[in-house]
Formats: structure tokens, sequence, C-alpha cells
């Protein structure tokens, strides 16, 4: 497991001479030990003591704080503008989570976090939900002060953090401490191209086959700004290829874990006599991709939510991939990625092995101290088609 064996004895990498590990960089992503460091350089700080488990290979669980403000509109508070400003026009009424609040679907919600951020010079963070909330189809973004986009820290930032939720297909029950959301702390700025990437698949495969074939061959595999992912509509053991929410079921409590039963929350989704499957605007789908992926060590991986050349579909809410997953060191062999699914403005055909998205891969700074896997207490490595932890696995 990747928490037994040191990570360097585990990747024979990419970049490294005669499968050396990678050397440190100056640029990239921030791996769990120097996360730890920003904790202690109070960087990162929090109201209460942050917990080790917050501390995943390459990013940190965000937790909620004692209040939520429901409000009339999602907002950014734009330059010069702080959060508190913005919910003092947009904000409707607040909302005690200490003992545990139902946040409704189809609202808005603000909700101040418990970490807050005193960044110094050349670091900067990116936010994304975890993978949890987006398997419930929970819409969730960070909003710092006088930000001008979703997500996105900028280099230096002091202050506060805050998340936006808003639940699409269920009402959800969270209290204070809830994690919906993660934040990535990254270091200069790395460039990111297919010529890296391209030598990046050719030393580690980072999916099991390319669209045109070729287990893993770096020179078939389509690389075009990331990595091609398909989507699998095979059905394997008589079990159906993806389930579709249910509208109108009950709450999902974030804090249960293996508790819901998934009969009461979605229904399978079978492929039609064409072996094809037909997505209906606003619902909202769970999928699996056609390949394997791999996060080698020294990297992490973000799917693209949106690629408008292959169909108007959010193929991703939570597409963030820990360096680890997948990885046959860590336990990981076979790991698939799970796709959120959500079409937009018309019905659109998938059928078996259609592109439905691309994985962008960005190098760590170093390789972190214990990888994404069981030996982390990782939900999701080695998964296939699977829903939220909440449920019961099937």
């Amino acid at each position: 497991m990747a928490g037994d064996t040191p990570p360097d004895e585990l990747f024979a990498g990419s970049g490294g001479e005669g499968g050396a590990p990678s050397p440190a960089r100056s640029t990239g992503l921030l791996p769990s030990q120097d996360i730890r460091a920003l904790i202690r350089g109070r960087e990162i700080q929090a109201l209460d003591e942050i917990a080790e488990e917050q501390i995943q290979p390459a990013s940190l669980d965000l937790r909620l704080g004692a209040e939520a403000w429901r409000v009339r509109a999602s907002f950014l508070p734009g330059p010069g503008a702080s959060v508190q400003q913005r919910l003092e026009t947009f904000g409707m009424h607040c909302i005690d989570l200490v003992p545990g609040a139902v946040l409704e679907k189809g609202c808005v919600y603000v909700v101040p976090l418990l970490e807050s951020l005193a960044l110094k010079h050349r670091t900067s963070a990116l936010a994304n939900p975890k993978s949890s909330t987006g398997r419930l189809d929970v819409f969730t973004r960070l909003i710092t002060d006088g930000s001008t986009s979703f997500d996105q820290v900028a280099t230096g930032y002091k202050g506060p953090m805050f998340a936006e939720i808003s639940p699409r297909t269920f009402s959800i029950v969270v209290r204070r401490g809830t994690s919906v959301s993660q934040l990535r702390l990254r270091r200069g700025s790395p460039p990111a191209t297919d010529t890296a990437l391209r030598r990046l698949h050719r030393d580690v495969p980072l999916v099991d086959a390319g669209r045109a074939g070729g287990e893993g061959r770096a020179d078939r595999a389509d690389i075009d700004e990331g990595i091609a992912v398909t989507v699998d509509l095979t059905p394997h053991d008589g079990r159906p290829v993806g389930w579709r929410a249910r509208r109108h079921a009950g709450l999902i409590d974030l804090g249960r874990i293996d508790h819901y039963e998934p009969a009461d929350f979605w229904e399978p989704v079978v492929p039609d006599a064409r072996g094809g499957v037909v997505l209906d605007p606003g619902e909202f789908y769970i999928l699996a991709s056609k390949q394997a992926v791999t996060v080698p060590p020294d990297h992490a991986a973000e799917m693209r939510p949106y690629d408008t050349r292959v169909g108007e579909f959010r193929v991703h809410y939570a597409g963030f991939f820990d360096p680890g997953f997948g990885f046959a060191g860590a336990g990981g062999e076979g790991s698939k990625a799970v796709l959120e699914i959500r079409s937009f403005e018309v019905p659109f055909a998938l059928r078996h092995d259609q592109l439905v998205g691309r994985l962008v891969y960005e190098r760590l700074t170093a390789i972190p101290e214990r990888l994404y896997g069981s030996g982390i207490g990782s939900s999701y490595q080695r998964q296939g088609l699977q829903l939220a932890k909440q449920f019961r696995r099937t």
C-alpha cells in the first residue's frame, strides 16, 4: 500500500535518469509535506486545528464554518470588495450549521470556511469539489475577497475563504466541519505542453489504451491540450453502464458513509439496441471511462469540466486526481475515471468509446510522502462505476 512503502521506491519515474525519481522542482503543485510546512509557517491558518486527515497527497480538505448564508444569486466580489460586503447585498438569511442543517436543492448558499490564507510571494492556490461532492451533483466553488474568478486564489492572497454551494439534484445535510471542497497550492507557473504530456505518457502510460488502440502507446494516444478519455457503455456481468439521479429523492447527510440504498436515489442506465445512451437535458448521470487512468507520483491530474468541441455537456464536477490515483505501485491498477455528466440545451446521444473529456496533468515540486490509496484511507482507488461513498456498494 502507498502508506507502507516510500514513494521514491514505488516510482521509476517520469523525468529521472534510469528510473530514478524526479528531483525537486522550483515550480509546480505542492506535495503534502510542503502543505504541512505552510501550516507550520501559518500561511494556512484555521479557527480549529487542521487535522492530519485533511492533508491529501497534493491537496488540503477545506471545512465549512458555523453558518451558511442563503443568497439570491451567485456572485464574485470583484476588485476591492469583500465577500462579506457582497453578502450584505445578496444575503437572504443565515443558517446555523453547528447542529447540522439542510441545504435545499435549487438554492445557493455561501459558507465561510474554517481555513484562511496568508500566502507569500509566488504561492497561489486552486480549488475543486471533493469527489463525493461532485458525485452527488452538489455544485461547489471557492470565493475569496476581491476575486474575479471562482476556484482561483491569487498569488500572495491574505484573507478568508468561502464556499459557494448549490445542490442541484439532492438536498443535503451538512454541519460545521463538513468538507465539500479541497485546495491545491501552487508555486510559480509551471508550463504544461502536449510535448511534455507525450513524454510523460511514454514513461508512465496514463491511460491503458489510446482511442486508436495500442495499450498505452504514446504515439497512438489522442493528446491535444490533454489526453483523451472515452466513455464505457458496454455492460459488464449484467450490471448497468451508469446511473441516473432520481428526481424528488430524500435527504443525503454527507456525514453518513456506506449508508444509503442506491435504488432510493438512482435508477440504472442501460444502453439501447445500438449500444448507445441518450442524455436528457438537465438530468444528472454517473458513468465511467473506458480507460483505466494512472496518475504518477510526481504529477496530479484534472479533467476539464467542459469541452464544447465534443458536446454540450459537463463531464466532471470534481475532476482532480491526486498523485498515485490508479498507480500500480499504490494499489490502484485498473482505476477508472468516474464521469459526472449533465447535458445542456438538447438531448445528446453517446456511443461506446466516444470521446467525452481530456485529462490535463500538472507536475508537483516533489513526490508526496504518501500517495493516494488505501494506505491513507482514500475512498476511490481501484474504482469502476462507483457512486459517492455515502451509498452502499452495489
